[in-house]
């Protein structure tokens, strides 16, 4: 391990680690515009150079990797006068854009040059100016600001890995552009604002709309998807005003995908914020007391086995343990929170992802069926990626074959190609068998198929096979929703004799329901419940309101603290940031008072109150920012396996659009839009 002296302080690194970093170690600031600890170093605005001892002229820490008995100095005279002139240097072209730039207030350029540049400029020639470019509905640029610092381009092809950047010219006539002007069309493009350093590129959608000092900060938990990423809502009075990520090593690092960041607008449209009740034929805003009754009086009036409840993607854990002591109280057995149609086995080791999406980073080998995980879970297909980019991972697809971001070996596209891997043929077999630590990752769209138990048992099997072994659990599930887990942890699946969503669905359909309790299920479609009477609870006026008997509103996620579940067992919980509007309440109040209603009252006053009940009945939920121990059991039934190709589980139209707030979502409709005249374009070509 080299030993070094850092302003008189000696320090032990580990080989191949660079000056800056050594220099973090201690708690050493240096200041740097290209460098980022998750992007590979180009050394090209010159911040952060420092003084070494025997060394002509100041070096760049960022890529001199520490030596042995390297004397080191950052705040010796020498150093001070390069900083002040290469701060000189950045400022000669930057506009004084400062009282209207949105990165005012929170601008690398405007901290370094206070904290270490001069205290005038001597240029006085005309600044050059630069066309801004549209690369799409989601970044706003304003490329006269741009310093070069290329974070912009090594993050949208190492991280994002849609190199759609590029730097163009050379010297001061360099600018970042788009390949023949085509808008950015990355999942993850809204990062790019995060890295930037200046405000040549930011949030288009929040251009102009507030201060980062007006602004109220909240810690909470993503629900687009079910990866949980830890995220921050900034608001301003009641109105959430952007979303912005924030570290987790263990779940997203410091990143946050495109629907996570920019459908926050879908929040302000279509919001429910009245009872509603049918009379006449048409919805009819009442008091939240008559609705309540007239749900209560529904609900007593039918037995038992006509009523059906539905769970959406999107409830926290909270509300669904109180709907489920209701449901409990009045014998309801046909009751899902599986609203994707997904049958077959509910035990917890058949739907997570097991080895932690973290723990990507340790596998050499990885199989994915049926699986896109570029729109399915934009974090985990991300953390393959950087895998990937280390060389030594060999990725496989059953499956529709899509663009992932990442090379792989398409081994074949329905279940008659794990077959041929149980019995040990073909070459990606030998992959696994010789492989330390194999992943296979499986969407749980699959369990939507009539087969689901068959195949299963089947990917159990595999995973005997090759993946779960002594040391290493590699079977892993991908969830698209952020309530399913913690439904499955609470079991809000049908109890003895229950039917399950699908069969709910048809069932009522059918007729043989009477009475259909949606909480959140948006993407149930309104024609599918024929003539049942139809009790919607949820925060947007989406399709299946509109078909409602009974509109109960409750809280979007910004809106009310409660605990999720995220794909891997990780239990974690969202803040309040902002108030429900109108009469909208915290769906687990809106229970409580139907149990009134009926005169069954449950025990449950605060939030705390349902809390505890619910940690003392389920202890896994307690241990909140922590994996769940999942203990590893057979699952599935065997059977014959159909033998379709597997479908394509997730669109990029789809992600932009996969539930109700994104439906709302102005933003996300230009992106679906955006998307389309890309995909007409490849095919025109």
């Amino acid at each position: 391990m080299p030993k070094l002296s850092i302003n008189g302080t000696e320090i032990d690194v580990a080989p191949g680690t660079s000056v800056l970093q050594a220099c973090e170690q201690l708690g050493i600031e240096v200041p740097r515009f290209c460098y980022h600890d998750r992007l590979s170093v180009p050394a090209n605005c010159r911040m952060c150079l420092v003084e070494i001892e025997k060394s002509p002229k100041p070096v760049a820490s960022c890529a001199m990797p520490c030596g042995e008995g390297m004397v080191v100095k950052t705040d010796s005279d020498t150093v001070k006068k390069a900083r002040h002139s290469v701060m000189e240097m950045l400022l000669i072209n930057h506009p004084l854009d400062c009282p209207i730039c949105d990165q005012g207030g929170e601008c690398d350029l405007q901290d370094q040059a206070v904290g270490y540049g001069f205290d005038r400029g001597r240029y006085t020639e005309a600044k050059r100016a630069v066309e801004d470019k549209d690369v799409g509905p989601l970044i706003k640029t304003v490329m006269t600001r741009c310093i070069h610092c290329t974070r912009c381009i090594r993050f949208i092809d190492e991280v994002a890995g849609t190199p759609v950047l590029g730097g163009i010219g050379r010297g001061e006539h360099m600018e970042i552009d788009t390949f023949i002007s085509q808008p950015i069309t990355s999942e993850m493009s809204g990062n790019l604002v995060d890295v930037c350093p200046v405000g040549a590129l930011t949030n288009k959608p929040y251009a102009f709309t507030a201060r980062p000092w007006e602004l109220t900060k909240t810690e909470s938990i993503d629900v687009m998807d079910a990866v949980g990423s830890h995220i921050r809502i900034d608001t301003r009075g009641n109105e959430v005003m952007r979303i912005l990520p924030r570290l987790n090593e263990d779940v997203n690092e410091e990143w946050i995908n495109d629907k996570t960041r920019y459908a926050l607008d879908g929040l302000k449209k279509k919001r429910l914020d009245a009872f509603y009740v049918r009379k006449g034929g048409q919805l009819q805003p009442v008091p939240w007391q008559e609705a309540l009754q007239v749900v209560a009086d529904k609900l007593k009036a039918t037995a038992p086995h006509k009523i059906g409840a539905l769970v959406g993607d999107m409830a926290d854990a909270e509300s669904m343990f109180v709907f489920k002591h209701l449901l409990d109280g009045m014998g309801v057995a046909n009751r899902d929170c599986r609203t994707n149609g997904a049958r077959g086995d509910v035990a917890l080791a058949a739907n997570v992802f097991h080895a932690g999406i973290a723990g990507i980073e340790q596998a050499d080998a990885l199989l994915l069926v049926g699986a896109n995980p570029r729109y399915e879970a934009t974090l985990i297909n991300t953390r393959i990626r950087k895998r990937w980019l280390q060389g030594t991972l060999q990725v496989g697809l059953i499956g529709k074959p899509v663009d992932l971001t990442y090379a792989y070996t398409h081994v074949g596209a329905s279940a008659a190609s794990m077959d041929e891997l149980l019995k040990g043929d073909g070459d990606f077999s030998q992959i696994l068998q010789k492989a330390a630590r194999p992943m296979l990752v499986v969407s749980a769209a699959l369990y939507a198929r009539p087969d689901a138990e068959a195949l299963q048992a089947k990917l159990y099997e595999l995973a005997q096979k090759y993946f779960v072994k002594p040391e290493w659990h590699g079977f892993n599930v991908i969830q698209q929703a952020a309530s399913r887990v913690g439904g499955l942890v609470l079991g809000f699946v049908p109890s003895a004799g229950g039917m399950p969503a699908h069969a709910m669905v048809m069932a009522a359909g059918d007729g043989a329901l009477d009475v259909v309790y949606a909480f959140g299920a948006d993407d149930i479609l309104p024609h599918q419940l024929g003539k049942a009477f139809v009790i919607y609870q949820g925060h947007h006026g989406d399709a299946l309101a509109a078909r409602a008997d009974v509109v109960l509103p409750g809280a979007a996620y910004t809106e009310k603290t409660g605990t999720y579940v995220n794909t891997e067992g990780r239990v974690q919980q969202t803040r309040r940031a902002a108030f429900p509007p109108g009469e909208a309440r915290e769906d687990w109040k809106i229970f409580v008072g139907i149990s009134h209603a009926l005169g069954q009252p449950l025990p449950f006053v605060t939030l705390a109150d349902v809390r505890t009940a619910m940690v003392t009945q389920y202890s896994a939920l307690s241990h909140v920012g922590e994996k769940m121990d999942v203990s590893w059991q057979a699952f599935g039934k065997a059977g014959p396996v159909d033998g379709a190709a597997f479908a394509n589980p997730m669109t990029a139209e789809q992600f932009y659009m996969s539930n109700s707030i994104c439906r709302a979502s102005p933003t996300m409709h230009e992106c679906v839009a955006m998307v389309r005249g890309e995909s007409q374009k490849k095919v025109a070509a």
